[in-house]
């Protein structure tokens, strides 16, 4: 970012926007900071399992769920506030650079909201297997996930094990 001072006028560019502002105001924070969403299972408490309770009990069920919820509401205000930023900024710009840029961001901010599209319907079909008491079992094996991957990752279908081969497998076919 670049300042330059006149008696009159504070002047600023970072690339995508001048911004002329009077002297006599402050100069304020003209671009907007884009958030990571915040994951609700980060804030809510992980799981404490009692001795000899046993593997995907009730209790244990509805905190997955609420951590599912929780992602799945984050992500859905997210996608609202991106919605809404692209309508607002749909600035035509002069210089064909800036944009290029502003298409770059654009298309940058859409492909995250896909990724969040597709993290929402692997939030709907977790959900679907906790109402048919199918969730934390492995896919392949099923073993029991575990409630420690689980609260890591609580979209995982896959065991520990299941995933290290499946990684493994991947590595292998890629070279």
């Amino acid at each position: 970012m670049s300042y330059s001072f006149d008696p009159h006028e504070f002047y600023c560019c970072d690339h995508k926007r001048f911004l002329v502002l009077k002297r006599a105001q402050k100069i304020k924070p003209f671009l907007e900071i884009k958030q990571m969403p915040v994951q609700a299972n980060k804030a809510a408490a992980p799981y404490k399992a009692k001795k000899g309770e046993a593997y995907m009990n009730p209790r244990q069920l509805t905190h997955f769920r609420a951590i599912l919820t929780g992602i799945k509401e984050s992500l859905g205000l997210d996608i609202d506030r991106t919605v809404h930023t692209m309508q607002d900024e749909a600035t035509v710009f002069a210089d064909p650079n800036d944009r290029a840029t502003q298409e770059s961001d654009m298309s940058l901010e859409l492909r995250n909201r896909d990724r969040e599209r597709k993290l929402i319907k692997n939030i709907d079909k977790m959900v679907a297997r906790i109402d048919a008491n199918d969730y934390g079992y492995c896919d392949n094996c099923g073993v029991e996930i575990g409630l420690s991957r689980l609260e890591a990752r609580p979209t995982a279908t896959l065991c520990i094990d299941c995933k290290t081969l499946d990684e493994i497998r991947e590595k292998q076919v890629a070279k």
